[in-house]
């Protein structure tokens, strides 16, 4: 990095505060994003923190960890979760350590967040090319190339696809924690609640195990069947008008209502039909046994 850049002015301001000091609302501050500088030259950290010092993205000011070798960096990246960037040597106690750094954090960490820029100061020793195509890493950069402006481009963009991501993958998150839910809950049903679905003609297209086993038929025997199989007397017409136009109005429909067990016995349940946004199978039908009738 150049030291002596004349355009490093742009970005500082007038009034240097250090990022520990004591600010007005502190504690509503958002978090700062936090920065690994990854490098065996000291000279290296010092300027890079002078450079960032007072970068400010989103709100959110930068705060810098430093790790001096490859072993280093793993052990603060395995110990700080929520590390954005990581501005990383190529070379430092062996000519790849870095590039085994970046691999680690991908394959052994499984951290896909963190946002990698390689820097090198001898790019001889290094292809630039089969190393962007061979590591997923988000930068690649040649120290004596890389200017304070070129640097700023480079630490902003890195946190502005880091912020996406991490806006990604919480809602992944809460996505998969609602899906996780939803499917508890359909494993209770399925152990307590008789399940069917009806397709456009009114015929059952499936059942759970435990429809079969209360009305004792098998799923190969009601798959396609009508549910008058179930119910032989006609449906009295008030109640099938009324769940006939519920769910064509695309609401829930739910009473008591009379069936027939293949051995004859009567069943009295309480059922609940809603329309599904499936085209195969438009119809669920949910229900309870309420009481046993004898013969």
């Amino acid at each position: 990095m150049n030291q002596n850049d004349d355009d490093t002015d742009w970005m500082i301001e007038d009034e240097l505060v250090p990022l520990d000091a004591p600010q007005a609302g502190a504690s509503s501050a958002p978090p700062p994003w936090r920065v690994l500088i990854v490098d065996d030259d000291v000279d290296v950290h010092v300027v890079t923190k002078f450079s960032l010092s007072n970068v400010c993205f989103l709100g959110r000011r930068l705060s810098f960890l430093h790790a001096y070798s490859g072993e280093e960096a793993l052990n603060t990246l395995r110990n700080t979760p929520d590390i954005a960037l990581v501005l990383l040597d190529v070379i430092m106690e062996t000519s790849d350590a870095g590039l085994n750094v970046a691999r680690q954090i991908r394959d052994t960490l499984h951290n896909q967040l963190v946002r990698i820029v390689l820097r090198t100061g001898q790019p001889g020793q290094a292809l630039e090319h089969s190393i962007i195509l061979d590591y997923d890493i988000n930068d690649f950069w040649c120290k004596t190339d890389l200017t304070t402006r070129k640097l700023f481009t480079t630490v902003i963009s890195s946190l502005r696809a880091y912020h996406g991501l991490e806006e990604a993958h919480r809602q992944t998150v809460t996505l998969q924690a609602e899906l996780d839910h939803a499917r508890r809950v359909l494993t209770a049903v399925d152990q307590h609640a008789l399940i069917a679905t009806l397709n456009r003609r009114g015929k059952i297209a499936s059942v759970n195990d435990k429809f079969c086993g209360v009305f004792q038929f098998g799923r190969d025997e009601l798959i396609g069947a009508d549910l008058r199989l179930l119910h032989p007397p006609a449906y009295p017409q008030d109640q099938l008008a009324d769940a006939l136009q519920a769910v064509k109005d695309g609401e829930n429909w739910s009473d008591v209502v009379t069936a027939w067990r293949r051995d004859g016995q009567e069943l009295r349940l309480r059922v609940t039909v809603s329309a599904l946004d499936e085209p195969a199978t438009p119809y669920i039908v949910l229900a309870s046994v309420l009481q046993t009738l004898k013969k």
